[in-house]
C-alpha cells in the first residue's frame, strides 16, 4: 500500500518486520585502482629518474639545467606510488593516502593552468596531466566516499540487537519499552535523521503540531535518535516535545533491527532533496552539525501489543510522511480485521 505522504516512501501493514543487511564490504574495483595507481607512479618515477631530460624533449623544453631537482620529483611520484600499494590492502583504514594523493592530484593542474597561463610552461606539457592526474579524480573521489561511509557506520561499534530485543530492552526516559508502550495502545515511531539534518528538524516540527491529533487518536508518539539522552531531551524541548517518550540509540542498534538501513547517495543528496531542503530551511529548520550517522535513513512505525503492524519506509532522506493519514490506515485494517 503506498502512502500518499509527500516523499513517496513505501507504507506496508504488515505482523513483523525482518532486519535487512548492512553491506559494507569493499567494491572489487578499489583496490584494484589502488594497486594500478601504484603501478603507474612508481613506473613514472623511475622513468623521471633514469632519463629525466626525456620529457622536456618531447614538449620542446629547454634541457634541464639541473636535472637531478627534476629527479627528486620523481622519487616522490615514487614514493606515493608505494603509499597506494599500502591503501590497496586497506582502504577503509588507509584512506588519509588515498586523499593526500587526490589532492596533489587536484592541486598539481592548477599549478600548470597558472604556470602555463604566464608562459612558464608550454601547452603541451600539459598532456602529461591526463594520465597523471585527471583519470584519478573520479575513483579516489568514490574511493574516499566508500570510507566515509564505512568509517561513520556507528552501528559497527556494538553488538547488533534482533527485532524482539529491540522492542523488549531498550527503555525511554520515562523507563518504558516500545513493547510495553505498544501494549497500552498503538505506537506511532518515529526514526529520526541525525540531529544536524534540516529534514529531521522538519519532522520535529510536524509531529510537534501533529500531536495533538495523533492523541486524539489513541495513539502513543514516541521518537528513536541518534543523539545522547540529554541532547534528545533538548533537541525535543525546541519542539513542545520533551514529555514524548524517547529512546537515544548512537549506534542504530534500533534503527537497523527495524530494518533501516544507510541510504544510496542518489537518496541522500538528489534534485528532489534540494528541492525540498530550500523551503525547509527558508522555514527556519536550518542545517546543524552532523550529529550522529549522517547516512541512516528515517522510519515509521506503527506498534499493536508487541508487533510492527504499520511500516513506512523513506524513498529520500526529505520524505515528510503524513503520520495521522498513517495511524489511520492500521485503524482501517484493525475495523476490518
Amino acid at each position: 500500500m503506498t502512502s500518499s505522504a509527500e516523499g513517496s516512501g513505501q507504507t506496508r501493514l504488515s505482523g513483523n518486520a525482518g532486519a535487512m543487511k548492512c553491506n559494507n564490504e569493499l567494491p572489487m574495483w578499489v583496490p584494484t585502482v589502488l594497486g594500478l595507481a601504484a603501478i603507474y607512479n612508481l613506473a613514472w618515477g623511475v622513468w623521471v629518474v633514469a632519463a629525466p631530460q626525456t620529457l622536456f624533449a618531447w614538449a620542446g623544453m629547454s634541457p634541464l639545467q639541473y636535472p637531478s631537482i627534476w629527479q627528486c620529483v620523481g622519487m616522490i611520484v615514487g614514493v606515493y606510488g608505494v603509499g597506494y600499494a599500502i591503501a590497496a590492502t586497506n582502504p577503509y583504514r588507509h584512506w588519509p593516502i588515498v586523499l593526500v594523493g587526490l589532492l596533489g592530484k587536484i592541486c598539481g593542474p592548477i599549478g600548470f593552468v597558472a604556470a602555463a597561463m604566464q608562459g612558464d610552461l608550454p601547452w603541451r606539457f600539459g598532456a602529461t596531466l591526463i594520465t597523471n592526474d585527471l583519470i584519478w579524480w573520479l575513483p579516489f573521489g568514490v574511493i574516499l566516499y566508500f570510507a566515509f561511509r564505512f568509517n561513520s557506520d556507528t552501528s559497527r561499534q556494538a553488538e547488533p540487537l534482533c527485532l524482539q530485543k529491540a522492542l523488549n530492552e531498550p527503555r525511554s526516559q520515562r523507563g518504558a519499552t516500545l513493547a510495553e508502550l505498544s501494549q497500552r495502545q498503538p505506537t506511532l515511531v518515529v526514526f529520526l535523521r541525525h540531529g544536524g539534518c534540516t529534514f529531521c528538524r522538519q519532522t520535529l516540527a510536524d509531529l510537534g503540531e501533529q500531536r495533538r491529533a495523533l492523541e486524539a487518536e489513541g495513539v502513543t508518539l514516541a521518537i528513536v535518535h541518534m543523539g545522547r539522552p540529554m541532547d534528545g531531551t533538548m533537541m525535543l524541548q525546541r519542539y513542545g516535545l520533551e514529555c514524548i517518550h524517547q529512546f537515544s540509540d548512537p549506534h542504530c542498534l534500533i534503527y537497523k533491527a527495524f530494518g533501516l538501513e544507510r541510504g544510496r547517495l542518489s537518496q541522500l543528496i538528489s534534485t528532489t532533496v534540494v528541492k525540498r531542503a530550500i523551503p525547509a530551511f527558508l522555514a527556519g529548520h536550518g542545517v546543524g552539525k552532523l550529529a550522529g550517522d549522517g547516512f541512516r535513513m528515517p522510519g515509521v512505525f506503527v506498534l499493536v501489543d508487541g508487533q510492527i503492524r504499520v511500516t513506512h519506509t523513506a524513498a529520500t532522506a526529505a520524505e515528510r510522511p503524513d503520520y495521522l493519514q498513517i495511524v489511520q490506515e492500521l485503524d482501517c485494517e484493525l475495523v476490518h480485521a
